[in-house]
């Protein structure tokens, strides 16, 4: 076995079969010669009592020296025990971060979480975790390629917070799951990006727009009842908006709704007479147990975002989204001297802190009466003793709260 020196690797020409040229200085180090021509160093070696076989690189990409000296590491590494050839078959099938994808949603998020969130996060993960990703081992996934995949999609910080946040709870079932080590959380002190809740709430003004604008569709049937009916039961209910679209007959008790599943689970809320006027003018179709019917038989109606953006331009309300009617009833429940509590319970709210967003609000009044006392005392002050300062005198509610 002479040394495989550049010279012998050279003239090695390929034969009728493959053949091998092994090493006289490192056993187990040689140069496979194929009989398409193809040269590739590679060493050889037992474990388990079998023989192993590892291909080091191809003649040509790699130099004689520089396959000397990985084989040497390598072979050394398996007389300490390891197995290359073991570890190069595991890495090949080992999982992928797309797999990871497939098996997190198929085992967990079917289980453990509603359709609406199912749908986000198969939506997270088309969009920014396969195409960034998705090819690579989960096993190998470090820091910085969380990092990286977080900061590149800093314009826009909802979404990569969002698919940040999908990442780490994949990674934690990875753990689970015994693809990754426990505590290897890649996601691990990586910092989210700042978000700015957006409040946006109709003043009395844009209510009574919004009022003229439904009744005026309504008339000319330019829209659907269904959404006109939709629209007018998620302001005057503060429902969410898929509760509303997935509400059936079945729901209506007497003045309350019965939801067997919400964002925060079983449900009641509580209906004034004008929402069940809302209701009573709503035409009950044959083989359809939903309120707000779709075209299709039997369905509720999926689209109200074309029609709301329709009726928010002609409205002047092009700022407001469907939500953010949700959050005009909390508001309107403040102007009117309700408490956090009660707007709390109104709501469905599971926790104090989801409902305390609105505790600002509650200054405004405060501000208003605040404002209609200066201004008294003032006039007094000026000499203006004996006129009366109205309500109408103090701000409009809608101007007070800007510096809230």
């Amino acid at each position: 076995m002479p040394r495989l020196t550049k010279r012998l690797v050279d003239t090695a020409n390929a034969q009728e079969t493959d053949y091998f040229l092994w090493d006289e200085e490192i056993p187990g180090f040689g140069l496979r010669v194929f009989a398409t021509g193809k040269k590739s160093y590679l060493i050889q070696y037992r474990k388990d009592g079998r023989t192993r076989r590892v291909s080091i690189g191809r003649y040509g990409t790699i130099t004689p020296e520089e396959a000397r000296k990985k084989a040497r590491e390598l072979l050394v590494g398996v007389g300490d025990g390891q197995n290359p050839a073991e570890e190069i078959r595991q890495n090949r099938y080992a999982p992928t971060i797309a797999g990871l994808c497939e098996r997190f949603l198929d085992e967990h998020v079917k289980g453990h979480c509603k359709p609406a969130t199912h749908l986000e996060y198969s939506r997270l993960i088309e969009l920014y975790i396969k195409p960034a990703i998705g090819t690579h081992k989960v096993a190998a996934i470090t820091r910085a390629d969380i990092t990286r995949l977080h900061h590149d999609l800093r314009a826009t910080p909802y979404q990569a917070n969002r698919a940040f946040a999908a990442l780490s709870k994949m990674f934690n079932l990875a753990e689970v799951w015994g693809l990754r080590p426990d505590g290897s959380n890649p996601c691990r002190h990586v910092k989210k990006y700042k978000e700015t809740k957006r409040e946006r709430y109709l003043t009395a003004e844009e209510l009574t727009r919004l009022g003229e604008v439904l009744a005026e569709v309504e008339r000319e049937r330019s829209e659907s009842a269904s959404a006109i009916a939709a629209f007018r039961l998620l302001i005057l209910t503060g429902c969410r908006r898929g509760e509303i679209q997935t509400l059936k007959w079945s729901y209506i008790q007497g003045n309350q709704l019965h939801l067997p599943d919400s964002k925060t689970g079983a449900k009641r809320v509580y209906l004034g007479p004008p929402a069940l006027e809302v209701l009573a003018g709503v035409m009950r179709l044959e083989n359809n147990d939903y309120v707000i019917t779709g075209k299709l038989p039997g369905q509720y109606l999926t689209d109200l975002e074309h029609p709301w953006r329709r009726i928010r331009i002609r409205a002047k309300l092009e700022d407001v989204r469907i939500h953010d009617l949700r959050h005009s009833f909390a508001s309107g429940a403040l102007m009117m001297g309700e408490s956090l509590p009660m707007i709390g319970k109104l709501l469905g709210h599971s926790q104090v802190q989801t409902t305390a967003r609105y505790a600002h609000l509650a200054d405004d009044p405060v501000q208003a009466a605040a404002s209609r006392i200066s201004r008294g005392i003032a006039s007094l002050m000026n000499g203006k003793a004996g006129q009366t300062v109205t309500p109408t005198d103090a701000a409009p509610y809608e101007d007070v709260s800007s510096n809230t």
